[in-house]
Parts: C-alpha cells; structure tokens; sequence
C-alpha cells in the first residue's frame, strides 16, 4: 500500500501537536511531581532542539522512514518481500520488530560510551515532563534515523505499518515522559501494554541502577523479558531526583549547552 507523501505531512505533524497540547494541558491540571525549574527556563531549549533536529533530518535524509519503506517495496527487499508475507502480518510483525530494535538501540546508547556521551543530553534535563520525549542532540537523532532506515530494510517493512508506527512512537514518548497523574490501579493496567510516565521516570532517576532499566518507550514487553523491568523508583516518584549530578547547573538548560554536552568530562562539567 503506497503512502501518499502528502498525507504523511499532514497526519504526522497533526497527531504530534494534539498529543503534544493534550500531554501538557493535563500536566498543568494534574501534575504527578512539582516543579522547581520553571518552563519558561527549559521549554525553550527543549523546543529548540526540535526544530534543529527537524531542520537536520531534513537537510540530511532525502527520504522519510516511511518513504523508504516504499522504495524498499517497490525493489523487493527485505524479508516481508522475499518471504512474501501477508499485509496483515508483515505489518504486525514489523511493528513489533521496529519497537524492539528501538528498544535494544536504546540500551546500546546507554552501555557504549561513545554513544551514551550522546544520548545522555536527554537525561541531563532535571525535570521529567512533556518536552523530554522530545529532548534528543542532532547526533542522536542521526544515528537513529540511519539504524530505523537500516532496520526498515532488512525487515521489508510495509510502508503504511511504517507510518503507523512513527504516530505511535512519537505520541507514546510524548505521553510517558509527560507530568501527568494516574491512579495506581490505571496506571498497573496501562503498563501491562504501553510504558506508562511512571514506568518510564523510573528510567530518569539520578541513581544508576535506575537509569539502566526500563528501556521501552512504547511496549513494555521487552524490559519485562529482557530483565530491564523496574516496577518503582527507591526513593519513589515524590521524592526521586532526576537527571545526572553532574549537569544540575542551570546553565546546562540552555540550548548551547545542551549542544556541547557529547564533549563534556564524564566526571566533571568542564569541557
């Protein structure tokens, strides 16, 4: 099923904003944690680095993932196209498998130094709300488009699926980073199918051991198999700090920063 490019450009960018808008109207009516660092002193640097990052893929990838998904059709490749799959099931099967090889790149940006010197810019914030789905360096978002191009091809994967799956994708790490309250009981049943903000702060924690576990920003299937699961924070949500010791300067929330942050000492804030 070929994907009209103009249907992308205009469902995309629809579904990023209402989710985006809905996540932080709730946040001001129901907050789960306060906030001692104001908006006005990190949207604007979180948000900046949207539109940076947005200029970059596009100055960078002729093609968008779902696009590349139609090339790959039309040349036969992958395994949805040699085994010639079903729809249905190429399509489940690589939505599955697009979340899965997000979940193991996520971990490997965290265990590699050189990539963890990259991907530790969106842990530095020290507050955990709806802009640090978004909070990602240049670099990062680079990489990951290059290895998402990869793992579409190899997979074959339709390119509607594709298109399904960056909706989804982009409005879950909206929803699971955002500062949003949910019953206990909501939330237990929520987290058995998608990462809930609470599964997923868990991940920001200051301490490490925290850090290093759930890893899903969509299912959260793979932490739970993959021995990554971690039910609550130590110090719960309350009181639970977030970031890195070693960016709590506030300076470290301007978008300059925030850009140099791959070069900075990893035990010391000078670079």
């Amino acid at each position: 099923m070929a994907i009209d490019a103009a249907l992308e450009t205009l469902v995309r960018p629809a579904a990023f904003l209402s989710v985006f808008v809905a996540m932080a109207v709730w946040e001001i009516l129901a907050p789960r944690r306060p906030q001692t660092t104001r908006r006005t002193s990190r949207w604007p640097s979180n948000l900046g680095i949207v539109a940076l990052n947005a200029i970059l893929v596009r100055a960078v990838f002729p093609l968008t993932a779902v696009a590349w998904a139609g090339v790959v059709a039309q040349q036969g490749f992958g395994l949805a196209n040699i085994l010639a799959l079903p729809p249905w099931l190429a399509a489940i099967a690589a939505f599955l498998l697009l979340d899965l090889a997000i979940y193991l790149q996520h971990r490997m940006f965290h265990w590699v130094p050189v990539f963890w010197r990259l991907h530790r810019m969106h842990h530095a914030d020290t507050e955990f709300d709806v802009t640090n789905g978004l909070r990602f360096h240049p670099l990062e978002i680079v990489l990951s488009m290059l290895i998402k191009l990869a793992v579409i091809a190899a997979l074959g994967a339709p390119a509607w699926s594709v298109l399904v799956f960056e909706i989804v994708l982009n409005a879950t790490s909206i929803f699971n980073h955002a500062n949003v309250s949910l019953s206990g009981p909501v939330d237990r049943v929520l987290r058995r199918f998608v990462v809930t903000p609470d599964m997923h702060r868990v991940h920001h924690s200051v301490l490490p051991l925290e850090t290093n576990s759930n890893f899903g920003f969509n299912l959260p299937w793979w932490d739970r198999w993959f021995g990554t699961y971690r039910a609550q924070p130590r110090d719960g949500h309350a009181g639970m700090r977030i970031g890195l010791p070693q960016f709590r300067d506030p300076r470290w929330l301007r978008l300059d920063r925030m850009l140099v942050q791959p070069w900075v000492k990893q035990d010391s804030d000078e670079v």
